[in-house]
């Protein structure tokens, strides 16, 4: 029987299925992006090239590492470092020791540039690494000594280059003459330069150091029992990688990709995940709420609570499997457009693939069908419980006040939102920043729960405006009073947009105002030159520029990582080496200095300045030590010699380069910060910097310099902006599901009133305004949610209070009261075309 019921109503009522169905397709398609994008970020991989004829590659961890407790159980923490973690050279040795070792083979590269036109930028390598790559080997000449290197042969014919040339070239170490003592081939696109084994190792920036052994094993010996072998006698000093792995030795960068797609699909994903069930759940309570009348008339013909339950069951089962699964196409769509930006800025690595494997597929079904399940159940339990004649009764006179343990609830989880706040308040750095979503999922779920009494509250404030404003409006007023069960239902969603649209954007909105007002504010230098090919200024820019005519002046800056430790936790943060002397760099840069003098850094390389939300975090005062990584993953302990204030603009910390330049991918500077001589012609001294080398230079004044970061900082706020799009597009998707829904369910009610005499254009009136009573309600709530989330946090991060742009703000409230009013409309003129008899 029961099945026969949920088949009867599917069949001859599929109207009163269809804001449920599309609910159900649309959180299927949000579950399952963020799930195959968390998919890729645990399995993804990349082929290697390099390696590809090297079974075995030895390299360092490119992972800080700790151990911390919780309770009694100890967690290992891990932190992606931001450079490359080298090895120590010496360890070329013990693993060439290890029996079933044929060839253990050090690898190594570093930034080369030529001041040559046609020559692109080079990567510098030890004559050792030769035939590590399938298809090096020298093709002309011979093996280079000190003072000599070979050149590969493309680079070489593009160049008009041949053996017996002198070639000067910029190295990490300074500018020098080497002769061309030979070509070779390389990889393609891989334009290369080998230097005698003892020359590259003195030229590279980080002597001593590696980045790789590769390692093949002697003949009868499997690599898989020779990786076991070596992991056991480097005891934890090295890594060692086969099969796939080695993918990611030569691309490191894959780690943070890994990091950011797990971050997107599993941080992002469990709140939209969240968000998706909670919405779907109301909508669904809606659709079974609505069907009070047809179960209370089941109830009267004898159906028991077991049955109509056991119809609703039936009914989820037929209806969630089957939207989730049309909602997958659209969610893979999704997660391959994401996938696809994600990649073409630089975020993931172009040899990964997107995993669309079974997994997340399932689990939307799963998440959606269970969500469908419980939700119809919890919705007609009132109704299948109540004697026949009140359910008829309550089905005609709507849903009375919900009860007290919802209340409770209800404040529980706004209490909870308020004590997250308040903590968040004071917390530095990107801790606080992290318990934003949190605030606002407990702020949703308490005005879940706590929607009607919201919209009476609400309500009852404006209506003696609305009852000012004319009949419909008034009308308007007594049905929001009456129907507030009904119009919470449609103005959660409302409040979802922009409560979590508010804070992701805002949130990015303020970070970047309070950078961009620090830049503007702090930046005093009349010139900046900026390197925009690799692998950055030449290494003797600095002392060069300083030098020139009308240069008072000149600081290069040098862009690195560093990795901390506070609270239990790792972190990140942006690091400038100081390429130049200290002391000028009060005539470049107001750093707003708290306490301290920049100016320090040159007493020693053992020194540092630090951001003060950055020194909070680490607990450090100036002429104390304190203890971070450096990008590389090397700990130090340098003395604090001045706090600083901003430190979104120019950098969360300063070091000299003699202590960074060894523990970096790139030991050149960027940008050089150049203090022009009272008196001398801007223009002039901009034409003598922009020869400091042959191309890729850009001379710009402050206004130029604080635009480029501005647009800089814009690219990495992308990902905020998504997330924020897409969890926009799914609530207003499902606003306007449920306010359409809302309207239908109105046939009888609008019928009563065209038949007492009321006009049809006072029937769109009051539905219009009602609308808009329904966007007031939804802004003004959403707003405050975002606003209690966004000032604690953007207090703790930029001591500012949050910014939010005009140009973002109108056009989101605009959109809102379009699509409400939309929403409502286009259903209600469709019921004014039934004639009341009929609907009735």
């Amino acid at each position: 029987m029961t099945n026969g019921l949920a088949r009867a109503a599917i069949r001859f009522r599929p109207a009163s299925f269809v804001g449920t169905f599309l609910a159900l397709l649309f959180a299927s398609a949000i579950v399952t992006a963020c799930g195959v994008l968390l998919q890729t970020g645990l399995t993804a991989s990349i082929t290697p090239h390099r390696y590809a004829d090297a079974p075995i590659v030895v390299s360092a961890d490119q992972q800080v590492k700790m151990t911390v407790v919780h309770g009694k159980r100890p967690d290992t923490i891990a932190q992606t470092l931001p450079e490359r973690a080298r090895l120590d050279a010496s360890l070329t040795a013990v693993v060439a020791a290890v029996p079933g070792v044929e060839q253990a083979r050090p690898d190594s590269a570093f930034p080369v540039s030529a001041g040559r036109s046609g020559l692109p930028a080079l990567t510098g390598r030890g004559w050792a690494a030769l035939g590590i790559a399938p298809g090096e080997r020298l093709t002309e000449g011979r093996a280079p000594a000190d003072g000599e290197l070979v050149l590969d042969a493309a680079s070489a014919r593009a160049a008009h280059l041949s053996p017996g040339t002198d070639l000067t070239v910029d190295t990490p170490v300074g500018t020098a003459s080497y002769r061309i003592s030979g070509l070779a081939e390389a990889q393609p696109g891989r334009a290369t330069a080998w230097f005698a084994d003892g020359t590259a190792d003195r030229i590279s920036g980080h002597p001593g150091r590696i980045d790789a052994l590769a390692v093949r094993p002697a003949p009868g010996t499997t690599p898989a029992a020779l990786a076991d072998a070596l992991r056991q006698a480097l005891d934890g000093k090295a890594q060692v990688a086969t099969g796939q792995q080695r993918g990611e030795v030569e691309q490191p960068v894959l780690l943070k990709a890994k990091e950011v797609l797990a971050g997107i699909g599993g941080s992002f994903g469990g709140t939209a995940a969240t968000v998706a069930v909670f919405v779907l759940a109301s909508t669904i309570a809606l659709a079974t709420g609505q069907r009070a009348r047809e179960f209370a008339l089941l109830r009267t013909v004898g159906a028991t609570p077991r049955q109509i339950q056991r119809s609703i069951a039936t009914e989820a089962v037929l209806i969630a499997p089957v939207a989730a699964a049309i909602g997958i196409l659209p969610g893979l769509a999704l997660a391959r457009w994401w996938f696809g930006e994600l990649v073409a800025r630089g975020a993931v690595p172009s040899g990964v693939s997107l995993d669309t494997g079974p997994l997340p597929l399932l689990v939307s079904v799963a998440v959606c069908t269970g969500t469908a399940l419980a939700a119809g159940l919890l919705a007609a339990r009132r109704s299948a419980r109540m004697r026949p004649t009140q359910a008829l009764g309550e089905a005609g006179t709507g849903p009375g006040t919900p009860g007290v343990v919802r209340a409770v609830f209800g404040a529980l989880f706004g209490a909870g939102a308020i004590v997250l706040a308040v903590v968040a308040a004071n917390l530095a750095g990107a801790t606080a920043a992290n318990l934003a979503l949190g605030v606002v999922l407990c702020f949703m779920v308490a005005v879940g729960l706590l929607g009607p009494w919201l919209v009476r509250g609400a309500v009852g404030l404006v209506g003696v405006l609305l009852r000012a404003a004319g009949a419909s409006a008034s009308l308007a007023a007594d049905n929001a009073r009456a129907g507030s069960r009904r119009l919470a239902s449609a103005t959660v969603p409302i409040v979802m947009v922009i409560a979590f649209c508010g804070t992701l954007v805002f949130l990015q909105s303020s970070l970047q105002h309070a950078a961009s007002e620090q830049v503007r504010e702090g930046l005093k230098a009349d010139l900046v030159v900026t390197a925009e090919a690799a692998p950055g200024l030449p290494a003797n820019a600095v002392e060069r520029a300083a030098k020139m005519p009308g240069v008072d002046a000149a600081v290069g800056l040098l862009p690195t990582g560093l990795t901390y430790q506070s609270s239990g936790a790792l972190g990140t943060a942006t690091a400038e080496a100081v390429d130049g002397d200290p002391a000028a760099l009060a005539k470049l840069l107001d750093l707003g200095v708290t306490s301290g003098s920049p100016a320090d850094l040159s007493r020693s390389a053992d020194t540092v300045a630090l951001d003060s939300l950055l020194a909070e975090s680490l607990h450090a005062k100036v002429g104390q030590r304190t203890a971070f990584w450096l990008g590389d993953g090397t700990r130090v302990e340098p003395t604090v010699v001045a706090i600083y204030r901003r430190g979104l603009g120019f950098g969360q910390a300063l070091l000299p380069k003699a202590a960074v330049a060894a523990h970096t991918d790139s030991p050149y500077a960027t940008r050089l910060l150049v203090a022009s001589s009272p008196g001398t012609d801007g223009a002039a001294t901009a034409k003598t910097l922009s020869e400091l080398a042959p191309a890729g230079l850009t001379v710009t004044d402050r206004q130029g310099y604080a635009a480029q970061t501005d647009q800089d900082r814009e690219l990495n706020g992308w990902v905020n902006n998504v997330m924020a799009g897409v969890l926009a597009g799914f609530a207003a998707l499902t606003a306007a599901n449920t306010l359409v829904m809302t309207v239908l369910d109105r046939r009888r009610e609008i019928a009563l009133l065209r038949l007492a005499g009321t006009t049809r254009r006072q029937v769109r009136a009051m539905l219009r305004w009602e609308a808009l009573l329904i966007t007031a309600i939804g802004l003004a709530t959403g707003a405050a949610i975002a606003w209690a989330t966004l000032t604690p946090i953007t207090r703790a991060l930029t001591s500012a209070a949050p910014h939010v742009p005009l140009t973002t703000a109108l056009p989101l409230g605009a959109a809102t009261a379009l699509l409400c009013l939309a929403a409502t409309a286009l259903p209600g003129r469709a019921l004014l075309r039934t004639r009341p008899t009929t609907a009735l």
